[in-house]
């Protein structure tokens, strides 16, 4: 009797370890369910379109002859209004390029080089041909500023034009966050640089 006693009690212990080491386990399931759930909602991939690309890689050259342009003033320019503006457009422009250029990489495309053939881009909305930019290069003092304010109007509404493009009909997020920055930015010079023409400044 009393070994019959003692196997019972035995068996009736593990009986009770077992249902609660099953009930452990369930709970860890669910646990474990309700983790890999939440992860898989966080982890989207960003996309990008054929859009994106055309425009990281057009208004990188765009971007580069702008800095060019601008460079120019700080030797040539005889207002300080147009060298301040000149300064302000370099600091604007010169991170965007890094930034385009780091998503062409990411994407597996090829960003535009620095120091290009103008010709190569001149049929780009805005962009300056390779006679335009020689013969700013020569010019000095007001004949400059009167040349650059112009030719630099041009440029940017060819930028706000590549942008509103972007915006419509681009699917990087972060690309169409900087084509409305770059068409507020631009639009916002525009109007600057026209008072600068017709004020003589």
């Amino acid at each position: 009797m009393t070994i019959r006693h003692t196997f019972r009690t035995a068996a009736l212990g593990a009986a009770a370890l077992s249902a609660a080491l099953l009930l452990t386990a369930c709970g860890g399931t669910h646990t474990d369910t309700g983790s890999h759930s939440a992860h898989g909602a966080t982890a989207t991939a960003a996309s990008h379109d054929a859009q994106d690309v055309a425009f990281a890689q057009g208004m990188i050259p765009h971007h580069q002859q702008a800095l060019e342009m601008a460079r120019l003033a700080a030797g040539r320019a005889e207002s300080a209004r147009v060298k301040d503006l000149a300064a302000r457009i370099e600091k604007a422009q010169a991170p965007e390029i890094r930034t385009m250029s780091g998503w062409l990489k990411s994407w597996g495309e090829q960003p535009p080089m620095a120091g290009m053939d103008h010709s190569a881009h001149s049929g780009m909305s805005g962009m300056m041909s390779g006679e335009d930019m020689a013969d700013l290069e020569k010019k000095k003092g007001a004949a400059f500023d009167s040349a650059f304010l112009s030719l630099m109007i041009r440029h940017h509404q060819g930028a706000v034009e590549m942008a509103t493009t972007e915006k419509d009909k681009g699917r990087y997020a972060p690309a169409t966050k900087l084509a409305g920055a770059v068409i507020q930015g631009q639009s916002a010079e525009i109007a600057e640089m026209r008072k600068l023409l017709d004020s003589g400044e």
